[in-house]
């Protein structure tokens, strides 16, 4: 079995971990996160989000956490922005790259953003356009596709049709989430062995959550299908709001785990991760979820 001699991590924990987590940071605490990941070794942080804060309240500090950043040079930080007036105010604060999300479900989609799936691609048609303008790089995100928690089942060549869309409209990556954490190894590599006929294996990243223990598993899938790019959170922060008591994101310090030990560079210190692990969640008042922090 061939494997990838090196992997990029898109490090998720300030971002997708911390919007999910019932405990909000300060702007202080989210930048000592932030740089902690950055001494470590990470190179892609998913710093924050421009949402409405009626919606995420955890991010609505967003703009304050990147202007206070002490960034390092060959580090990306990239936010989420689903409309112009977040893009708007993620221009304004130096953010290095953006990120849309559509989802692949349509009932997920009408009940996250209260619109179909064509209907969020327009959407963000003219988000896409502005970041062009601006020469920002634009990550997308398709999550539920491996299932949906209002659905069940999801077409993967929905999923692909829904890839296919992002990547024309400009997005230089997507990002494929298993949201709620239902997907299983043989249904990965189902879906990757579908999107990679005609879809470039480099353009595609994974981004699992592991509430039914099934992440490494599905990201082992992935690196077999050629998969480089792969979305954790440190700690295995966030929740997920789907499944009462789910862990939520797999934890990066099991990915570099893993991959450290097949022989895959990470770029990534893997005691300096279980470190900042602990620390976030002796803030967070939680106990540690990841296997590795726990077993080191």
């Amino acid at each position: 079995m061939h494997y990838p001699e090196r992997v990029s991590i898109f490090e998720v924990g300030p971002r997708d971990g911390l919007q999910n987590e019932s405990q909000p940071l300060s702007v202080a605490q989210k930048v000592q996160l932030i740089e902690s990941l950055q001494d470590i070794g990470c190179q892609r942080i998913e710093a924050g989000s421009f949402v409405s804060p009626k919606w995420v309240p955890q991010m609505a500090d967003s703009a304050k956490v990147f202007t206070q950043i002490k960034r390092q040079t060959g580090v990306v930080y990239s936010a989420l922005t689903p409309n112009l007036r977040g893009l708007e105010d993620a221009i304004a604060v130096g953010v290095d790259e953006v990120a849309v999300f559509a989802g692949a479900s349509e009932a997920f989609s009408q009940k996250n953003i209260n619109c179909s799936i064509a209907e969020s691609i327009e959407r963000f048609k003219p988000v896409l356009a502005l970041a062009q303008h601006h020469s920002l790089p634009v990550r997308g995100y398709v999550s539920t596709v491996l299932g949906c928690p209002y659905q069940g089942e999801v077409d993967i060549h929905q999923v692909k049709s829904l890839t296919e869309t992002l990547l024309t409209l400009g997005c230089y990556e997507v990002s494929l989430g298993d949201t709620i954490g239902v997907g299983t190894p043989k249904a990965t590599a189902e879906l990757l062995s579908l999107l990679t006929k005609d879809i470039p294996v480099d353009r595609l990243a994974v981004h699992f959550h592991n509430t039914y223990g099934q992440a490494l598993a599905n990201i082992l899938i992935a690196l077999q299908h050629g998969v480089t790019t792969i979305d954790s959170a440190i700690a295995g922060l966030g929740g997920c709001p789907y499944a009462k008591g789910a862990s939520g994101n797999v934890a990066t310090e099991d990915v570099v785990y893993m991959c450290e030990n097949m022989g895959i560079d990470t770029g990534i210190d893997l005691a300096a991760a279980v470190d900042v692990s602990k620390e976030i969640c002796t803030i967070l008042k939680k106990p540690v979820q990841s296997n590795v922090s726990q077993a080191l």
